[in-house]
């Protein structure tokens, strides 16, 4: 997209309309061709629980998934040594869930590997082409800050 051929009501549009889309076919794309470690569920669960453990409630509204389902994945996690569930300090009612040391290193070896195949995806672009990559990267990364904040507040 040049920017003299779309206005700027045409670049929110397009961006809008197709940018989730395609970020999810690529994350999919990507874990598909992988060894499989984790599902992207799994990975995404894991992800949360690296900046903190959490309740399962918590966990389900986060992960936009139905409680009984993260509770499910929960068990299964547990079961696999990635994930420990522990009672709260505070308040011995509350059961808070947070990833274990064997789910730290399962997450970043799925995470290696995603970067490593996406090296070597962005290896086949042009120079033009990595520069925008890496520009639109960046952008993104400001947009879901920007989001993050909006979702906290």
């Amino acid at each position: 997209m040049t920017r003299s051929a779309h206005t700027r009501a045409d670049a929110t549009d397009l961006v809008a309309t197709t940018l989730l889309t395609r970020a999810s076919r690529l994350t999919r794309l990507l874990m598909r061709s992988g060894d499989r470690e984790l599902s992207r569920t799994e990975a995404g669960l894991l992800s949360t629980l690296l900046d903190r453990p959490r309740r399962i409630t918590e966990l389900a509204a986060t992960e936009a998934l139905a409680q009984p389902t993260v509770t499910q994945l929960v068990d299964k996690l547990e079961r696999r040594g990635l994930v420990v569930r522990e009672r709260s300090g505070t308040d011995g009612r509350v059961v808070l869930v947070s990833i274990s040391p064997s789910g730290r290193e399962r997450l970043d070896a799925v995470r290696a590997q995603l970067r490593a195949q996406m090296r070597e995806a962005v290896r086949e672009l042009g120079d033009d082409e990595l520069a925008e990559l890496a520009a639109a990267s960046e952008t993104l990364g400001r947009l879901i800050e920007a989001l993050q904040q909006r979702v906290n507040a």
